[in-house]
């Protein structure tokens, strides 16, 4: 598998503080969740908000908690997160007028062909019921939602009915959001530039139902450029252009300040992009793979289990190295 493993959700209490100001908007068909909110929610239980506050001595504490803990980072729910956590979550957000940005991750099968983050719910019924109650639990609430990383792109190690399953889970899902979330701008994971050509991607997103929704993501958890990350979103809209439609997409830029080097598991020499904000070629730019948590037992933190915050790591995005 040429994408990356992605992180566990973090689970944890929910306060207020400040968001970053968003600096554009898009037009949805619907209602905006941009024009409706002030700024992205800031995630006060990521997990590197909880290591400085746990290590409040620590030399790095500072500049990961400027760098990247005060940043909008997604929340990705996950096996065993419910509804009320989902429901709370967007109402903290909610309360103080700010865009939070969830990520959908328990398919069944996950992370099929690279197993670092394998899980998801235990058949397809289940991920109805799973993906319908987190439809239900945003509601009217704005909020921005990122479908199931890697799922889309994750097909080589699958038989073609697993395949035909997936693709039936994620229809359901771009229509639950579609049905129950009025105010949301939800996006297929479409994997990155690196991975599945434009024209392939393009068949899997039409076929997922990424008309039902606001579009699709790109780059996430993984390392191209923005401009990389644009021209592959571009080539998946003109190869969805033939299919009867281009979609509107939103970039991960959490750790793309120095491009990719190809490898997709804790690279060294990777760097934070541009912080969280609307607009930049795309709806967002945003942070959705958290900085400094590792994609799995590899690279640079070879006993760093995929999903977990390591300092070492935040430092290394920090200064690039």
């Amino acid at each position: 598998m040429r994408a990356k493993p992605l992180l566990t959700t973090v689970l944890a209490a929910l306060v207020a503080v400040p968001a970053v100001l968003l600096t554009g908007a898009g037009t949805a068909s619907a209602a905006d969740p941009i024009t409706l909110t002030s700024g992205f929610y800031v995630n006060p239980g990521s997990s590197p908000a909880a290591w400085v506050a746990a290590h409040p001595g620590d030399s790095r504490a500072a500049a990961i908690n400027t760098n990247i803990a005060a940043r909008p980072i997604a929340r990705w729910f996950g096996t065993g997160s419910t509804g009320d956590q989902v429901a709370s979550y967007v109402g903290a957000a909610n309360s103080h007028d700010l865009l939070p940005v969830l990520v959908a991750y328990n398919i069944p099968g996950r992370d099929a062909c690279g197993g670092q983050s394998a899980g998801g719910a235990g058949s397809v019924a289940a991920y109805k019921a799973w993906i319908s109650t987190f439809a239900a639990a945003v509601a009217d609430r704005p909020a921005i939602v990122v479908i199931e990383p890697d799922a889309l792109g994750d097909f080589d190690c699958m038989t073609s009915a697993r395949i035909a399953d997936r693709l039936d889970m994620l229809g359901y899902a771009t229509r639950m959001f579609q049905q129950k979330a009025p105010n949301t701008w939800a996006y297929l994971d479409a994997g990155n530039a690196g991975w599945t050509a434009p024209d392939s991607m393009a068949a899997n997103l039409n076929a997922a139902g990424v008309h039902n929704v606001r579009g699709f993501a790109v780059n996430v958890s993984n390392y191209y450029s923005t401009s990389a990350s644009e021209s592959y979103a571009g080539a998946v809209n003109s190869a969805l252009a033939s299919r009867g439609g281009s979609a509107h997409f939103v970039v991960d830029t959490s750790r793309n300040g120095n491009g990719s080097n190809g490898v997709w598991c804790n690279p060294a020499g990777r760097k934070l992009g541009t912080p969280p904000q609307s607009g930049g070629g795309a709806d967002a730019l945003l942070w959705v793979k958290t900085p400094g948590n590792s994609d799995g037992q590899c690279g640079i933190a070879p006993t760093v289990p995929a999903g977990t915050f390591s300092p070492d790591l935040a430092t290394r995005l920090i200064n690039g190295t």
